[in-house]
């Protein structure tokens, strides 16, 4: 299967989906997007790496893996999002070191954020383009109907699930109000709060 190579073109927040932003990606050499539903931490952490300028008084989770490889000698050469699963996008980040290459399962906003801190670039294959790519409207008039495309374009991706946790492995879609009220307190209590993030996007959303 042929890759294709992928630019970022923003993040844009969702009017529709609480607390969802979608992850832009554009193909190099055409004219589709694909959108990739994440969350606010996920998406706080390809902004800081997009946005040169801003540099946190300390190193934020990705910049400590970054500086770990540095100091190991890994690079990172590539990211190929290689899967798509019941809405989920599925990657994989292509390390070297000593001139051995290896191939390590990630989130692809984890990926995404990484190979920016890199410069790596950003690969998909062509047939998950296929079924995910989406056109959006060229040369837009207006800064604001730009955002209401990407708007758009995110409320028509509700067939894409945010992506879910590496150690949850599961959507919360089918616990009762009390479940999920029970799962944000032990969240929170094991100060994983990215888990009681979507927990309680899920009881907004209801």
């Amino acid at each position: 299967m042929s890759l294709v190579k992928l630019t970022i073109k923003g993040i844009s927040y969702s009017q529709t989906q609480n607390g969802a932003y979608a992850l832009i990606l554009n193909e190099v050499d055409g004219e589709r997007k694909l959108p990739i539903v994440i969350g606010a931490f996920e998406a706080q952490a390809i902004a800081i790496a997009l946005e040169k300028e801003i540099k946190p008084p300390r190193p934020l989770t990705h910049d400590l893996f970054k500086n770990f490889a540095d100091r190991f000698d890994i690079v990172v050469k590539q990211v190929i999002i290689h899967k798509l699963v019941d809405g989920v996008f599925y990657s994989s980040i292509i390390c070297e070191r000593d001139k051995i290459e290896e191939i390590i399962d990630a989130r692809t906003s984890d990926a995404i954020a990484l190979a920016l801190r890199f410069n790596a670039p950003i690969f998909t294959y062509k047939n998950i383009l296929e079924k995910a790519g989406i056109f959006l409207k060229s040369n837009p008039k207006e800064d604001d109907e730009e955002s209401q495309d990407l708007d758009n374009m995110l409320s028509s991706t509700e067939n894409f699930s945010m992506e879910e946790s590496n150690t949850s492995g599961s959507t919360y879609k089918h616990h009762s109000i009390s479940e999920l009220n029970e799962l944000l307190d032990a969240a929170v209590l094991e100060e994983d709060y990215e888990k009681a993030a979507k927990i309680r996007d899920e009881i907004s959303k209801r």
